[in-house]
């Protein structure tokens, strides 16, 4: 007879990551400034209104900081390494927003810019930045997911998390390969066209050619998507008896990591042949059809792996 117990979500064994909490409130007042700058400036760079892309970018820190914080927190035990980390991480990071503010207010681009000598040496910057922001991102991603953090459905969830997260900003590193068709532009996140092609809703991800922002963004929002998924198995267990099995929960999350994978191999695809996200050919609508029936699968699986037990619930 196997007793199944209402889990409980991990709490902080030490203070959320001053840096990384100080950076996330900077970038915070970043998003207003940038919602400002859209709506009193009408300069257009790259096919978008100026302020677009720096408010996006502070927004992403924002959930970004915050969730890398929140993981640290939960270490049974703190790391130094992993706390100095994370500090390069802020450095790099405030490098990086330094850059495309500063080139938005002289109204110019910031990424694969080297239009001229000063605007070489900034892109060569911020790409430098960003190596450094990865490295660091990874050793703090190492240091949390030797860890165990609450049961061991959680724990994965933020492991695989982690690791696809890695793999979201790797993927940046395909725009720089990008030929731009423009001189002085080293680099595109469109594929297909130059970019600065029409653009989806808040977004702006291209609506008529492929676009590389789209799984850079996917990807790296798995660090807060999958270890989301399994507080939201916890927050139901207590309504749904069958989650409060772990066996139960460790399947959704492996399964909801797979799937969550596997889109973002789609994805990627997609864009590399050129193709926008709101106008998929057979071909995408076929593998995509497939990943969701593997998902199905996965999540029948799960829900089978605690049928045929006697189960005794307690609260």
């Amino acid at each position: 007879m196997s007793v199944l117990t209402v889990p409980s979500l991990p709490r902080p064994n030490a203070p959320l990551h001053r840096p990384l909490m100080y950076f996330a409130a900077v970038n915070a007042a970043l998003v207003v400034v940038g919602l400002i700058g859209m709506l009193v400036d009408d300069r257009v760079i790259a096919g978008s209104t100026a302020w677009f892309k720096p408010t996006k970018f502070a927004i992403s820190f924002v959930f970004y900081s915050v969730a890398l914080a929140w993981l640290m927190s939960l270490r049974p035990s703190p790391s130094r390494l992993a706390s100095r980390m994370a500090t390069v991480i802020v450095v790099a990071g405030v490098i990086e927003q330094a850059v495309i503010f500063g080139q938005v207010i002289r109204g110019t681009r910031s990424h694969y810019n080297t239009t001229t000598t000063f605007d070489a040496m900034l892109w060569v910057t911020m790409g430098s930045t960003i190596v450094v922001l990865f490295l660091a991102t990874m050793v703090v991603a190492v240091a949390v997911a030797r860890t165990r953090i609450g049961d061991i459905a959680i724990t994965w969830s933020i492991r695989l998390g982690l690791l696809i997260t890695l793999v979201g900003l790797g993927l940046g590193q395909l725009m720089p390969m990008q030929e731009s068709g423009i001189d002085g532009i080293a680099g595109a996140h469109t594929v297909g066209a130059p970019d600065g092609t029409p653009g989806m809703p808040l977004t702006g991800w291209s609506t008529t050619d492929g676009d590389l922002r789209i799984p850079h963004f996917f990807g790296m929002h798995a660090l807060q998507a999958l270890p989301l998924f399994a507080a939201l198995l916890v927050v139901l267990a207590p309504r749904i008896p069958l989650l409060r099995s772990v066996r139960v929960r460790l399947g959704l999350i492996i399964t909801g990591s797979a799937g969550y994978a596997a889109i973002l191999a789609l994805v990627t695809w997609q864009a590399l042949r050129g193709q926008p996200l709101i106008h998929p050919d057979q071909t995408t609508l076929t593998a995509a059809a497939a990943i969701v029936t593997g998902i199905v699968v996965g999540v029948m699986i799960s829900v089978a792996s605690a049928a045929g037990t006697r189960k005794v619930v307690t609260a």
